[in-house]
């Protein structure tokens, strides 16, 4: 029996991107419903009930979702992050949750650039800024997107150090980084940090004043990680105590309109979470998804499973 596969987007991707997949579950003679652009989490109530594989992008895959799909086997996040997905209850259901690492790294690596020189330009005010070269940028998390991003460094001419305590020196190091003990020493170092933690209750609220504030003068948080990680309180303190500190990100704080009506000129927040959102990045994340499904059914792979 035909796979029937939902590709629930609520922010679509691109034409192209949809136009390749299909091709994949094509060859492999699946079924695809394209549920895009929805406002209504009851559409994607009902779209779930028959299906047996789903790809989403930021939508969330709450326990009332699954509890919906009754046949679904596996769902595959086209991104990294997998916040939006209650895994623990996907595998309380046995359905397969996985992610799409590495697909959106170099999109995320060149927004972080993009947000760095637009700042060292002073927001292109027409006042004279700085450059990059020979400044000091800390990587929060050496992954997919970590590893881009110290290759951009590099061409830049920065000098790049790294904190992730899951991946050892000499891994960093062969890259040309410096590695550093901890995460209180990667901030008291740098002028510029780039954040790729993930969001889990660890990391959550973590970036908080006491890090923030043992940085250098002229403080750069650039934040193309996840909400949650940043403590609101202690980045309104930062902003409020530091006349230096800039905060870039494109996952604009709940407490923004504070941020806008006191401190002009020292921070950028994208209109919504663009990292990922680039022609090629949509492609790659859409076909890794689509090819992950149909490896999975086919020969049982479970490479980038998650929960």
């Amino acid at each position: 029996m035909s796979k029937k596969v939902l590709v629930a987007t609520e922010k679509p991707f691109s034409p192209t991107a949809v136009e390749q997949l299909l091709k994949v579950f094509k060859a492999a003679n699946y079924d695809v419903q394209l549920l895009e652009s929805y406002t209504d989490k009851a559409d994607l109530l009902a779209a779930v009930a028959d299906v047996d594989a789903m790809i989403i992008r930021s939508d969330k895959v709450t326990a009332e979702v699954l509890d919906a799909a009754n046949q679904l086997k596996i769902v595959v996040r086209a991104g990294a992050g997998f916040d939006n997905i209650d895994c623990a209850t996907a595998a309380s259901k046995n359905v397969v949750a996985m992610n799409t690492p590495g697909q959106n790294s170099n999109a995320v690596a060149e927004l972080v650039f993009g947000m760095m020189v637009m700042r060292a330009r002073n927001y292109y005010n027409g006042k004279p800024g700085t450059e990059l070269r020979g400044k000091k940028i800390g990587i929060h998390a050496y992954g997919n997107v970590g590893i881009c991003v110290a290759k951009v460094a590099h061409g830049f001419g920065m000098e790049v150090y790294a904190f992730d305590p899951f991946v050892v020196d000499e891994v960093i190091k062969k890259d040309g980084v410096t590695p550093v003990g901890s995460v209180e020493e990667l901030y008291s170092t740098c002028q510029y940090v780039s954040l790729h933690i993930p969001d889990t209750p660890k990391t959550m609220k973590s970036i908080n004043f006491e890090l923030l504030s043992k940085m250098p003068s002229g403080a750069t948080l650039i934040n193309t990680a996840r909400l949650g990680v940043i403590d609101e309180d202690g980045l309104l303190k930062m902003f409020a105590d530091r006349e230096d500190f800039h905060y870039l990100s494109d996952i604009a704080p709940t407490c923004k309109d504070d941020i806008v009506a006191k401190y002009e000129g020292r921070y950028f927040f994208t209109p919504k979470k663009m990292g990922a959102q680039t022609a090629e990045a949509n492609i790659n994340a859409g076909m890794a998804a689509a090819n992950q499904i149909v490896r999975f059914f086919e020969t049982g792979d479970v490479t980038f499973k998650v929960n």
